[in-house]
């Protein structure tokens, strides 16, 4: 039997594979739109999921993401490390390490870290996170 904690299995993102197994320690981080820092775990870029995506979100100490919308998408943040701020059109709520958020497409929405460590959340986004669903609506952009 083979030992799975020594196996890191990770596919090529074809649509024929089996199984895919992203590790988060593997993917590389970018800034979206909005400012966040993203390390995107599974979308149609790097597996085999053609209709949502899975990425870990990371806000520094006093850092926020800018005020924004997605015309197509809704989302799930659930957090998993740190205390946040968010803001969805108007309302106004503390989170923290095991809350999931619920953003519906077209929802205005914003999010702060009021911590003292940064704050971590998982970014569930169906359809899959494009930079060209995200409507900035703060700052002048």
């Amino acid at each position: 039997m083979k030992n799975v904690q020594d196996e890191h299995l990770q596919s090529s993102g074809s649509p024929n594979t089996i199984m895919d197994i992203t590790n988060l320690h593997k993917v590389p981080a970018f800034i979206t739109k909005d400012g966040s820092e993203i390390r995107e775990l599974l979308a149609h870029r790097n597996s085999a999921i053609r209709n949502q995506s899975l990425a870990e979100a990371r806000l520094p100490f006093g850092g926020a993401t800018q005020e924004h919308y997605h015309p197509k998408a809704e989302e799930i943040y659930y957090i998993t490390h740190g205390t946040g701020r968010i803001w969805i059109e108007g309302e106004v709520r503390d989170v923290v390490a095991g809350d999931a958020i619920a953003i519906l497409p077209g929802q205005k929405h914003k999010l702060w870290n009021i911590g003292a460590e940064p704050l971590r959340l998982l970014c569930c986004c169906a359809p899959a996170y494009e930079d060209t669903d995200t409507i900035i609506t703060e700052g002048g952009s």
